[in-house]
């Protein structure tokens, strides 16, 4: 007897026809998705674009498709580090579920990609008809909470070198792509160090077979191994978020 195969979630596109395949757009009730549908606006999420300043009035929460966007804390002298990172899996401007219209962070995109946003106003309207989705995004704030948490502690207690591997990894999960788009500069700002220390640490990956590195792109070629080199910060985040 043939084993039944599971079932894919049809498909989905706005109303002008951009296909979605953020994972919590794809999740949501045939229902729920109907009343969104008509708000969701197609956008290029261009590198290094700022998609919210801290604390300011929120305008958008975003649904990647593909590509990745940091939340960074900016402290008072304008240095910064990275808290978290978003993807296809969720989305950002999630303060808004909450009913809170503004963030402490600072939304960037980290490597180009494309998705859909919505305008704050019209998700407030629409939240009493959409509990389904608001119950999604609330635990997903759950789990970005848990990954802000660990991230915070990674980058106190662990090396550069396992800090490096577990973004790469966890960047790689969530940009669905093993050909990341970034510079050393940039990832020096997102884990809260120097150039010449983001360097070394790629160096050190590159010459033990792990990565492959050139100008503004990082490329992963031995997963399995770059798992038992990251800290224990990628397993804790990765099978917790397994949970949802």
């Amino acid at each position: 007897m043939k084993k039944k195969r599971a079932s894919q979630p049809a498909p989905r596109s706005n109303v002008a026809g951009k296909p979605i395949h953020n994972e919590i757009l794809m999740a949501m009730t045939p229902r729920e998705f109907n009343l969104v549908r008509p708000h969701l606006q197609f956008v290029d999420l261009e590198q290094h674009r700022v998609l919210h300043e801290p604390y300011r009035k929120l305008k958008f929460m975003y649904f990647p498709n593909r590509g990745l966007i940091s939340l960074v804390v900016v402290l008072k002298n304008g240095k910064t580090v990275e808290a978290g990172i978003v993807g296809k899996e969720g989305a950002s401007g999630t303060a808004l579920a909450a009913g809170v219209r503004s963030s402490a962070l600072r939304e960037i995109v980290q490597i180009s990609g494309e998705g859909f946003r919505i305008k704050s106003e019209t998700f407030q309207k629409l939240a009493s008809v959409i509990p389904n989705l608001r119950k999604t995004l609330n635990r997903y704030i759950v789990l970005l909470g848990m990954q802000v948490s660990q991230t915070a502690a990674c980058n106190r207690l662990h090396e550069i070198e396992q800090r490096l591997a577990r973004w790469l990894l966890m960047a790689e999960d969530s940009a669905a792509t093993s050909m990341l788009g970034i510079t050393h500069d940039f990832l020096a700002t997102m884990l809260g160090t120097d150039r010449p220390s983001v360097t070394l640490a790629a160096g050190l990956l590159q010459k033990s077979g792990l990565i492959e590195y050139g100008r503004g792109s990082v490329k992963i070629t031995n997963r399995p191994q770059l798992e038992a080199f990251a800290c224990e910060c990628y397993s804790v985040i990765r099978d917790y978020s397994r949970e949802f």
